[in-house]
């Protein structure tokens, strides 16, 4: 318990973490329609790590066993898993600031609220 209440200290005498306490940092930006190129590059995103290994794998070892071919799945499973990676590159391009932006409103409200709770005061339904 002491230990919990000296690093919260610590935490909180941090200039970011003091203004983002003081400020009561929240979700609010999050409240106002993302543009469709932000909605997009997310998608992609998430399109990207879906696509990249779970799919890759199991499509691909599923018709290397089912033509008896294993090279389907060496010689494949890599080339898809690269497109992979230039789908995700596409929607970080897409997403750009806009994303970073959301990105620090998000942090900036994770650092306050697990402070205030390491602290002892507020809780999540405060928000």
């Amino acid at each position: 318990m002491i230990l919990r209440h000296r690093l919260a200290g610590r935490l909180a005498s941090i200039p970011y973490v003091r203004q983002a306490i003081d400020e009561r940092a929240d979700l609010s930006p999050f409240k106002t329609r993302p543009s469709v190129r932000l909605v997009t590059g997310t998608f992609l995103i998430l399109i990207s790590m879906l696509f990249g290994w779970p799919i890759v794998l199991s499509v691909f070892g599923a018709l290397a066993l089912y033509y008896g071919q294993p090279l389907i799945l060496v010689v494949g499973g890599p080339i898809v898993y690269g497109f992979s990676w230039l789908i995700w590159l596409l929607g970080m391009a897409l997403v750009g600031l806009e994303g970073t932006k959301y990105a620090f409103v998000f942090l900036r409200w994770l650092v306050r609220v697990g402070v205030e709770r390491l602290i002892g005061r507020g809780t999540a339904s405060q928000d």
